[in-house]
């Protein structure tokens, strides 16, 4: 089975000295690639002459991590693609497991490594853990990480089961599903694209797998850090493009009334705690979703599950229940088909 590491770089040259050499040490079965949104450091001119064997897609503009991986893998020809964030460190062996699940399994479509943190090795990593949900009103949680809240991993999600969404730092897709979708969504530019793309998976009726028998490290943050206004504002747009998406016609403006609700409590909080760039983000991000409903709402599917969520109120659970770790919230509704990736 052909599969394709592909690296997303954005003037990322020290991140690509420090993670590209796990990369191809531990790469044997892959072709590498360095996707390259128009970088102005050095990056591309440092791969050259120390990595001669990488291949170089060149995007002439930075479109975002959602507009440069769909450019580049236009130019890629591969069976799987393995879109791996460039500060990754990937583990001995950390291919075969996913190979092997995509070769036994033909409905599965997309497949999640367990990320960890590099910083704290022990722990799981906030961007997708041991593999990610959402709850009714679209805001998603993993296993390992809900909201701040990281576990340490002793063990717990050794199981290989089925998620809802798997993280885009390091996101296994087979190509042929990649293009049925149309890739990610450009409109996002980054953040939730990878959430959105496995929701319309989810929708036509494929199924996203987490193995922890694949291992990685990642470093998070490292092109936008989580307290930079810009991902607040990424990431509560692209929250309500997703839903007007995804979600059946019977729910969709009910709980997009309830999430403008929810976000107006956020966009006070930040306020109140003298984050007014947070707040304007907010505000920002309403605006343009506003100005995007119509557009979006016509890329909604003929067909929209209802059985997307396992848990009706993440929200409730954590900052009302005190529930902090994905175990605990079993007795709330959460049922994690186990099965033999």
């Amino acid at each position: 089975m052909k599969i394709a590491v592909v690296i997303l770089n954005w003037n990322g040259v020290q991140l690509l000295e420090q993670f590209l050499p796990s990369v191809l040490q531990y790469s044997p079965e892959a072709t590498v690639y360095i996707a390259d949104n128009a970088s102005t450091d050095d990056s591309i001119s440092f791969v050259l002459a120390n990595f001669p064997s990488i291949k170089i897609v060149k995007n002439d503009s930075n479109l975002g991590f959602a507009g440069g991986y769909n450019e580049a893998l236009k130019h890629i020809d591969a069976e799987i693609y393995a879109l791996v964030n460039s500060d990754i460190e990937v583990t001995e062996n950390w291919l075969q497991p996913i190979l092997k699940a995509f070769e036994n399994q033909p409905e599965t479509a997309i497949i999640q490594p367990k990320i960890l943190d590099f910083k704290r090795k022990e722990y799981f990593e906030y961007a997708g853990a041991a593999g990610g949900f959402i709850d009714e009103y679209g805001y998603p949680y993993c296993r390992g990480r809900i909201f701040d809240t990281l576990e340490k991993d002793n063990g717990q999600y050794d199981n290989n089961c089925e998620i809802f969404w798997a993280s885009g730092a390091c996101f296994f897709i087979r190509s042929s599903v990649y293009k049925e979708l149309k890739g990610f969504d450009a409109d996002f530019f980054a953040h939730q694209e990878e959430i959105d793309l496995c929701w319309r998976a989810f929708n036509k009726g494929y199924k996203i797998k987490y193995t922890s028998e694949s291992v990685v490290y990642h470093v998070g943050g490292a092109t936008l850090q989580q307290g930079n206004p810009k991902k607040t504002y990424l990431n509560f747009r692209n929250s309500l493009l997703m839903l007007t998406k995804n979600l059946p016609k019977d729910k969709l403006y009910w709980i997009l009334f309830c999430r403008m609700v929810l976000d107006a409590i956020a966009g006070l909080q930040f306020l109140l705690k003298g984050k007014f760039n947070h707040f304007l983000a907010i505000i920002k991000a309403h605006g343009s979703f506003y100005s995007l409903f119509s557009v979006h709402y016509k890329k909604r599917y003929k067909f929209q599950s209802e059985k997307y969520y396992n848990e009706k109120s993440i929200v409730y659970l954590y900052f009302i229940k005190k529930v902090k770790v994905f175990s605990d919230i079993f007795g709330s509704g959460i049922n994690i088909k186990k099965l033999n990736l």
